[in-house]
């Protein structure tokens, strides 16, 4: 699992806030990615398992939006870690992920960063993203990824 920071909010019931992370969504994309993440005020980072995480960051980067920022994965293979800004952590409340609020240590948004956790690897460093997805446009493309998810497993 892709663990930074200290304080992790997760989800069991699912609701629809009308903002998310102190930013309300547009029709066609939320804040622009990056919005108040830095290495002084720290990024939150939503973890969810890998198949739904690689299935959002396709869905993101088809996406009218340039809303992919930074994505870290676990060596096991078995998390995906979406860098988003601080602040998302108070109201994540997506079903099957957890949202990790940090304070900035340990994540350096540098062009060419060495991972912030031990033990995983950037899928998109931050030289390659934007600075943060946007918490609004992620919990769409999560929730895409869970349908796509279930709809290929029933056709087995």
């Amino acid at each position: 699992m892709v663990e930074v920071g200290m304080e992790t909010s997760q989800s069991v019931v699912p609701r629809t806030p009308s903002t998310t992370a102190r930013h309300a969504p547009t029709a066609e994309c939320s804040a622009p990615p990056g919005e108040g993440c830095d290495p002084e005020s720290g990024c939150d980072v939503v973890t969810v398992p890998a198949r739904q995480g690689l299935e959002a960051v396709d869905i993101l980067r088809r996406g009218a939006c340039e809303a992919v920022g930074p994505v870290l994965h676990d060596d096991g293979g078995d998390t995906l870690g979406f860098v988003v800004p601080p602040g998302t952590a108070a109201a994540w409340d997506v079903p099957g992920s957890t949202c990790t609020e940090t304070d900035g240590r340990g994540l350096s948004l540098d062009p060419n960063p060495e991972p912030p956790v031990e033990g995983s690897d950037w899928l998109l460093p931050p030289g390659e993203a934007d600075l943060a997805t946007d918490p609004a446009v992620l919990r769409a493309a999560l929730g895409e990824a869970a349908r796509l998810i279930e709809a290929a497993d029933n056709c087995r």
